[in-house]
């Protein structure tokens, strides 16, 4: 968060960079209900009067249901497009809203259903897709313009420990749905208490859109691959069409007092791998746009609505690749990378400097998740076991989509066990859980495990989300999370069973 004295300092600024740098597109249409007002953003009411007359205007299209309700009682809405049942089609899956304070998000994807569905320079596409959209996913944090749901939970830092109900709903409305492309619409914060800190007055960010994918060395390096040299190259080709700023996401941390730039994504716990590790065409959208009100707003939405139709024309013309890519992907027995490590190296950014007004290149220091390397690594296991008792890891595992078998009979298997040889808790929450910090010791052994243990399979779509969950060192696992408590010399409830 940026102080009042600080903001109040940058203001003057903010305005002349606007001015000389993002202004806004007065092209864009009015269709949708914030672009029709000066004041405010979409309304829960308006929102539900815009998909209902959706609905009513298609509806051998378009479908309306509920997924669940938001902390506050409110009906949580996802919008299915689909012209015919045909199976060879490419499932899209979008949303935005998952943090309450980024409104072009949600007002994207409003003027994206609408153009789909009544412009016909694009309503082709859904002849070969089905889209279901999630317009307004943290609807009491966007009502009240929070980045938080009620409860005080980031639902973008909760893919795999799944505490919040919105974070429950939706990932099994996903899940159900079972995506082959995912896209996630946020925006970011252009003033930074870190910028403040560079240059000879500050600096303020340069680019209108940042893309954010999985360099997760637990999904698939084609996948990667397919999401970074053509869906991301086709967006950034139109975006340069549109005179539109684009790079690899980045955000600022200090490390031993310096400020440092991480770039890409590693952790499960967030969308853009989260989706990846299903084996699916995943990316996060970052727009320029948190803390600056509605400011530059129809530019905002406007590339919003560019990033979800370029991902939509990459998927029409690319059908059959991406059908084949996924299986190729689901078929691959990769070895598990329990922990990784980002690469460290010093590069150049663009930014605005807010004394001159001009835009400058700045060293950094760059944290790199794209070009992560493996740390701690196990052979890929047949299959998982879990004690019958443990319920709630079984749950989370479903809402994620994963495949569980229950041993019908007593069975006796030879496995791997983990045993707990250094524990930390830690005495600060994180997302509301204490985290655990281990390191276990790996023995093998055959158990007689009784009828109704729990035997989660590899040989499956959503095998690499499995090992995330379940490996105790990953950083976003159960284990990790503190949802799988834990002590020292303890053996954990999960096993492995090697090939």
């Amino acid at each position: 968060m940026i102080s009042a004295t600080l903001w109040s300092q940058i203001s003057p600024q903010s305005k002349k960079v606007t001015r000389t740098f993002f202004p806004d597109y007065e092209a864009l249409d009015n269709t949708t209900p914030a672009l029709q007002k000066k004041k405010g953003y979409t309304n829960y009411n308006e929102l539900m009067a815009f998909l209902n007359n959706l609905v009513d205007q298609h509806p051998d299209i378009v479908h309306l249901r509920y997924i669940g309700e938001s902390q506050k009682g409110k009906k949580i809405p996802l919008l299915s497009l689909n012209k015919t049942n045909d199976k060879q089609k490419i499932k899209v899956w979008m949303m935005g809203g998952l943090h309450g304070n980024e409104p072009a998000s949600t007002e994207g994807m409003l003027y994206l259903l609408d153009k789909i569905l009544n412009d016909m320079e694009v309503s082709y596409l859904l002849d070969k897709i089905e889209l279901a959209v999630v317009p307004m996913a943290n609807i009491d944090g966007y009502l009240k313009q929070s980045r938080y749901a009620a409860n005080g939970l980031d639902l973008n830092r909760d893919q795999t420990k799944l505490m919040a109900p919105e974070s429950i709903v939706i990932k099994q409305a996903f899940s159900d749905f079972s995506p082959e492309v995912a896209l996630d619409f946020h925006e970011y914060r252009p003033y930074r208490k870190d910028f403040a800190q560079l240059s000879n007055f500050g600096i303020t960010a340069f680019y209108d859109a940042m893309f954010l994918n999985s360099g997760n060395l637990n999904v698939p390096e084609n996948l990667r691959l397919l999401t970074q040299n053509l869906f991301i190259k086709n967006a950034e080709k139109l975006l340069d069409e549109n005179n539109f700023n684009h790079r690899p996401y980045v955000s600022t941390k200090k490390y031993a007092g310096e400020i440092h730039f991480n770039q890409g994504s590693t952790n499960a716990r967030s969308s853009a791998t989260n989706f990846a590790l299903t084996n699916t065409i995943s990316t996060l959208f970052e727009i320029r746009g948190v803390g600056i009100g509605k400011t530059a707003f129809k530019r905002r939405v406007y590339i919003t609505y560019l990033m979800a139709i370029s991902y939509m024309k990459t998927s029409f013309n690319n059908v059959e690749l991406i059908k084949d890519e996924i299986r190729k992907a689901t078929a691959k027995r990769n070895d598990v990378v329990v922990t990784s490590l980002k690469s460290i190296y010093k590069d150049s950014i663009q930014a605005i400097d807010l004394d001159t007004n001009t835009l400058i290149d700045i060293e950094v220091t760059m944290r790199d998740g794209l070009q992560a390397k493996p740390n701690i690594v196990r052979e890929r296991p047949q299959a998982y076991l879990i004690d019958y008792n443990e319920t709630l890891l079984i749950d989370k595992l479903k809402i994620l989509g994963v495949e569980v078998d229950t041993l019908t009979h007593n069975q006796e298997y030879f496995v791997e066990t983990y045993t707990v040889s250094e524990y930390k808790r830690s005495n600060e929450k994180y997302e509301k859980m204490n985290l655990q910090t281990i390191k276990t010791e790996i023995s093998s052994q055959n158990i007689q495990f009784p009828k109704g243990t729990f035997k989660i399979s590899m040989q499956q779509r959503r095998s690499n989300i499995v090992a995330e969950v379940l490996e105790p060192e990953a950083p976003n696992s159960f284990v990790s999370f503190g949802v799988l408590k834990t002590e020292k010399n303890q053996r954990l409830p999960i096993y492995r069973i090697s090939n």
